[in-house]
């Protein structure tokens, strides 16, 4: 499910990165939004949008101990993939490639084209930044 309240629709590769994630099975929620940066100029537009995913998250028994004692074991939600999980498949999709800045907390693509319109000698740029984000669970 992708929830695209808060997206104007603007930006071809944000597009193309919503139906690769869509696909995903660890993915539990997609949410994208425009980022306030966004602007327009006469020779250029400046997409900037943020998607947002939540991983679905698994039980797995955790080993411990009660007061430090008592042996116990008690189940513990984990999400199924991470951040940099994510940028490793998406990476190996040939239409996605790797991000082009990376870290724990995001990951950042900057696309870049340029388009001519017909009857017109001067042509303007698109330049579309997206930015995804880890949702945290809620517990």
């Amino acid at each position: 499910m992708i929830d695209r309240s808060g997206w104007s629709g603007e930006g071809t590769f944000t597009t193309a990165l919503l139906e690769q994630l869509e696909t995903f099975d660890s993915i539990d929620l997609l949410r994208v939004e425009d980022a306030p940066s966004s602007r327009t100029d006469a020779d250029y537009n400046f997409i900037s949008n943020e998607i947002y995913v939540r991983f679905r998250r698994e039980p797995s028994l955790e080993a411990g101990r009660w007061l430090g004692i008592v042996p116990v074991r008690r189940t513990v939600w984990k999400p199924v993939m991470t951040l940099d999980g994510l940028e490793s498949r998406l990476a190996a999709l040939q239409d996605v490639g790797a991000p082009d800045y990376a870290d724990e907390t995001m990951l950042q693509y900057l696309k870049t084209e340029r388009i001519i319109p017909p009857y017109q000698t001067r042509g303007y740029k698109i330049v579309e930044l997206v930015r995804i984000y880890s949702l945290k669970a809620a517990d």
